[in-house]
Formats: structure tokens, sequence, C-alpha cells
């Protein structure tokens, strides 16, 4: 995690899957290249570290079949995901030359994010904790992961129901009376300053 997701988000989705997620860690910085704790991870003995991380060339979860999972992951598999804005997560694996080593995997992602008071690169980008549930049930089918996913996102769509509940208050500080009440399609990351509030269709 970059140092200023840790400091200025703790509602922040990275913390909120550390909460939701048992064996997970956070670890803060910004070159992990010499981290005393990513290196133990890298190193230990009967196990395979994988980086989260958006590319063609990827291994991709979504049209592989459990057979081929289990094989290219092994039975205890570590995934490094790198929680920022883009541009910080970027710079992080720019930096980290163990990061740039690992094995990649990825996903198609075919829902639009429902982090929808926050601006994405592109309308298909999710959040932390909608990658890492997405990521969970595709490893389900590779018979590595086990937990339920079921209730997984309920804090995270509580979390946008009550501050998109803030912003549409009159007597909140932080009313937002032009704000829109229609579907419409996300702007483009910080191309358009235009304050939107978006709802989605059932």
């Amino acid at each position: 995690m970059h140092p200023k997701e840790y400091k200025k988000e703790k509602n922040g989705t990275g913390h909120m899957t550390k909460l939701q997620l048992e064996n997970s860690e956070i670890i803060v910085g910004v070159d992990f290249t010499n981290n005393k704790r990513v290196n133990e991870i890298l190193t230990q003995e009967q196990s395979s570290s994988f980086l989260l991380y958006p590319g063609k060339d990827n291994f991709n979860l979504s049209v592989r079949k459990s057979a081929e999972i289990n094989s290219f992951m092994g039975t205890n598999p570590h995934i490094f995901l790198i929680d920022g804005t883009w541009p910080c997560a970027r710079k992080i694996l720019k930096l980290s030359t163990n990061l740039q080593k690992l094995k990649r995997v990825s996903f198609d992602n075919k829902i639009k994010s429902k982090f929808i008071i926050k601006q994405q690169p592109e309308p298909l980008c999710l959040s932390t904790i909608e990658s890492v549930y997405t990521v969970l049930n595709l490893l389900k089918k590779g018979n590595l992961e086990q937990c339920e996913t079921k209730d997984f996102l309920i804090p995270f769509e509580k979390m946008i129901a009550y501050q998109l509940d803030y912003i549409l208050n009159p007597n909140s500080k932080n009313y937002c009376s032009s704000a829109n009440r229609v579907v419409i399609p996300k702007n483009t990351y910080k191309k358009n300053t235009e304050r939107n509030v978006i709802f989605e269709q059932e």
C-alpha cells in the first residue's frame, strides 16, 4: 500500500479488504526492492508469489480451467496487490524490482465498479476490494480458495450508500445540489472536474 493511501484513506478499500480477508496483510511503502517482509514472503519455501496487475500477456484467471489455475499457481500461492491511486501504483511497480520479476495474473472484468463516488481511469476499473472479491471467486474454480464470498462486499456497499446519503442530504456540509441523479457514464479520470453522483439501474 502506498503511504498516501495508508495515511489518508483509513476507510479505503485496501483497509476494508484486510479486515474482510484472513491471511492477508498490509505492507506500506513505495520501493519494496529491499523491503524485509516482502522479501521474506518471496523466498518462502514450497510457496510461489504472483502480482495481480493488468496486462495482455498475464495469466488470465477468467479464461483458464481449474486444472490450469492449480498447476500454474501451486498449492500455496501468495498474491501481491498494489493499493493506491493508479499513478502511485505505477510508481511502486517501476521502483520495486522484486515485484517486477513476479509472474502476473489478471482477469477479464465485465462489471462496472460500484465505487461510483470516485473517478477511475476507465469505467471497468475496480477498487481493491472489488478486485480481490473477483479473484477469490476465480481461485475457487481451481480449488485454491475456499472462503465464502457471498457477504464480502457488504461493508463496501454500505460505505457507498452512507456517503451518497451524506452528499445528497441538504443538511450536510458536503451537500451537492448539482449532483446528477440520473445514470451517466463515469467521467474519464481527472479530465472533468464536475462532481457527479451516479446511480446504477437495477
